[in-house]
């Protein structure tokens, strides 16, 4: 039936069981049942990287430096797409608040064809300019030869994690945070077991190296894909996937792209201001490289769930927006905010006492482990802070309020943390110390910035 010149379609069923309204109930009780998958998946996105890095810490410093240097430009390339999911997101959800299925199903369709233009152009990139980026961070030559291998690899392959983080916004956007959890599971630990046999050479595999890393993650994100598109298609999910009668639809691609546009610049230029620490912090040795990149993957991973928390919340935010329930949006914000901090609390507790044991399983040569401690315990200052900029971030981004997330992330890394870590080696005793206690002064006036601007409240009206 019509109304309102939107189609209006019946819940739809997942699993036997009638779709969720989020909009409505507890709201403890919906950001964490909406969030604990999130947690899961987001917690196994993080530990492929991670146990990567643990094989190929065995392989010395300088394969621990080639592939944290060439990761953090995959990342970056990474960010991209995730901003820009961050309007599909948008769009989604605040269309299931509305039961505008309709809608929902375009921008799902139309994501597609974005992400399939995003990924040859990063393969392209990444054919022809891979030792050029890398010369762009470090000079030592072994460094940018073993990266540009790492970094080929993933950016040519780079379509299978583009597509599979689609599937997973499209689910999450529509209230399905169960099915992701699943398929994360299984491609996750095909990660998990392959990577050895690729980088070492067991059994019957040759022996890659680092080669052998990017190769496993590829393979893992393909699976991940097969099980989506299953998924998506098969209507297990909140949203039943189809591209019968697809067309461009020029109208909903820009609606995509101006609310997630500004989200990527957004998530783009704080990753590509890790680039330029990674420079700042090169110039103290590669030893003091290896150590940044070891603590950024360990902190990333320990971090994961406060960052599915936020995005549980926006979720939350954009569904209960599309409800016309303002109110009800901005309570799910401040709870999910008390619930991260708690849970900071106590990481900051632990990973105080118990650095040097947690890097040790990285790397055992004994300056590379102070050095990755001391950047840790450092880092703990601004995780107090982190439970805000998650949040909040996530929330107003999701609202589809984009342009001052973006100004208020700009101004915080290029206009507090840049210059920071550029001047305070230079003109202190601090050393490379410095460096790390500029990103935490940036984190802590990002996230006064989010609150102050939060309360204003201004994303509450916003139109996508």
């Amino acid at each position: 039936m019509e109304n309102n010149n939107k189609q209006i379609l019946p819940p739809l069923q997942t699993g036997g069981m009638v779709h969720r309204d989020w909009t409505q109930g507890s709201i403890v009780k919906n950001l964490l049942q909406i969030s604990w998958p999130m947690i899961v998946t987001q917690m196994l996105m993080m530990l492929g990287p991670t146990i990567d890095m643990i094989w190929v810490g065995k392989l010395g410093n300088v394969a621990v430096a080639a592939v944290g240097v060439g990761g953090s430009v995959v990342m970056l390339a990474v960010c991209l797409m995730m901003g820009l999911n961050m309007g599909t997101l948008a769009l989604i959800s605040r269309a299931f608040g509305g039961k505008d299925y309709e809608t929902a199903q375009r921008a799902a369709q139309q994501a597609f064809a974005i992400t399939a233009i995003y990924s040859i152009t990063m393969a392209v990139i990444g054919r022809f300019f891979a030792e050029k980026i890398m010369s762009l961070v470090t000079t030592d030559p072994e460094v940018i030869r073993l990266g540009a291998i790492y970094l080929r690899i993933e950016f040519i392959g780079g379509l299978t994690i583009a597509f599979r983080m689609l599937m997973d916004i499209i689910m999450q956007a529509s209230g399905d945070t169960m099915n992701p959890m699943w398929i994360s599971l299984v491609y996750r630990a095909v990660h998990i077991a392959l990577c050895p046999f690729l980088v070492f050479g067991w059994w019957v595999f040759p022996e890659l190296g680092i080669s052998g890393a990017a190769y496993t993650g590829i393979i893992a994100q393909g699976l991940g894909i097969v099980l989506g598109l299953m998924v998506l298609l098969s209507g297990k999910s909140h949203l039943k996937l189809s591209f019968r009668k697809f067309r461009i639809d020029m109208s909903m691609i820009w609606r995509i792209i101006r609310v997630g546009l500004p989200a990527s610049i957004s998530d783009v230029q704080r990753n590509l201001s890790q680039f330029f620490i990674q420079i700042f912090i090169a110039s103290f040795g590669t030893a003091a490289l290896a150590a940044h990149n070891i603590a950024q993957r360990l902190e990333m991973f320990c971090l994961v769930p406060a960052m599915a928390l936020g995005m549980g919340a926006g979720v939350l935010v954009g569904q209960n927006l599309g409800a016309k329930k303002p109110e009800r949006a901005e309570k799910s914000v401040w709870t999910a905010v008390l619930v991260i901090e708690a849970f900071i609390i106590v990481l900051c507790v632990s990973l105080f006492i118990w650095a040097k044991p947690v890097v040790h399983l990285f790397n055992d040569d004994p300056a590379l482990e102070a050095s990755a401690v001391v950047f840790i315990r450092i880092s703990l200052v601004g995780f107090l802070a982190i439970g805000f900029v998650f949040v909040l971030m996530s929330s107003i981004q999701a609202a589809g309020d984009t342009v001052p997330a973006m100004i208020i992330n700009i101004a915080g890394i290029w206009g507090i943390s840049m210059p920071l870590a550029y001047f305070l080696p230079r003109y202190t005793d601090w050393g490379v110390d410095s460096i790390r206690w500029a990103l935490a002064a940036s984190i802590i006036a990002t996230a006064v910035a989010l609150v102050i601007y939060f309360r204003i409240g201004r994303w509450k009206k916003r139109k996508v």
